[in-house]
């Protein structure tokens, strides 16, 4: 899966060169408004901009404990309110505190560990590992990672991290997730597992994380599917709904192409009068 990324360079406006002239009557007044073209005010308008708020405000506010997991696996984790309230799900969990000396705390027992760290990665640093390589489709490399994703593990990590970037509301993350998502390199179990997760945990119509599931093997199935072919059927009889979008794009290809055909026929595709016989 790879997803294309265009960037626009801006180019530089050439300079006037500077050329001696007169200044008629007037001209001083038409130089001095020069730079307050379109009657724009010279100083802008604070009134809707935003005042910034500085890092040392974040990590001044109030630490809140995250319990991650439950059990044997429940994990301690902490984090800044300050930081946690640009998620809807925790600015509601965090209006519910009160400043009476009781703790801060909020029970995350069903959320994944790994995916969770991932989440409070990108609120302090704007980014999580494995990052992108800039200008290309790729993450940087790392020795704990391989190269080719045989188990599907990889693309399961931006997966958990995307649909828990939903269920906190955070759409920049979403978005970070599903970009990482078209630059592993994996295989067809793999990709197996990722479909398996991707339409046992996201909505029927998020088409940002499904089409591209279903488009990816409706034109490799008949390569791919050689290599995970058992796992390939289980998952279309486990969800239908995989079965029926994979075969939808397939019928809509091969519409398409006997439509070209038919616009655009070969030499000698025509259809030829019926030979009948004497005999």
């Amino acid at each position: 899966m790879a997803e294309e990324f265009n960037e626009e360079a801006v180019g530089e406006q050439p300079g006037n060169p500077g050329v001696d002239v007169e200044m008629g009557e007037g001209a001083e007044a038409e130089e001095a408004g020069a730079g307050n073209i379109g009657g724009d005010l010279p100083f802008p308008d604070s009134g809707d901009v935003e005042a910034r708020v500085s890092f040392m405000t974040y990590l001044t506010s109030p630490v809140v404990t995250l319990l991650v997991g439950s059990g044997d696996t429940e994990t301690i984790l902490t984090a800044h309110q300050g930081l946690l309230v640009q998620s809807p799900f925790f600015s509601d969990a965090c209006a519910a505190f009160t400043d009476d000396g009781s703790p801060r705390q909020i029970d995350l027992a069903s959320e994944e560990l790994d995916a969770v760290g991932c989440f409070l990665e990108f609120l302090y640093t704007g980014d999580y590992f494995p990052k992108k390589l800039p200008s290309q489709r790729s993450l940087e490399s790392d020795p704990s990672i391989p190269t080719v994703d045989e188990t599907g593990e990889q693309l399961l990590k931006h997966a958990r991290v995307y649909t828990l970037a939903e269920k906190f509301g955070v759409d920049k993350l979403k978005s970070l997730a599903s970009s990482k998502i078209h630059c592993v390199n994996s295989t067809a179990k793999g990709e197996i597992a990722y479909a398996r997760y991707i339409y046992q945990y996201t909505h029927k119509d998020d088409t940002t994380v499904r089409a591209p599931v279903a488009n990816f093997w409706a034109t490799r199935s008949h390569t791919l599917r050689a290599e995970a072919e058992e796992e390939f059927r289980t998952l279309c009889l486990e969800f239908p709904q995989f079965g029926y979008d994979v075969l939808t794009r397939v019928l809509d290809e091969k519409l398409k192409r006997e439509r070209n055909q038919n616009l655009h026929p070969g030499p000698g595709s025509g259809r030829k009068r019926p030979r009948h016989s004497n005999a």
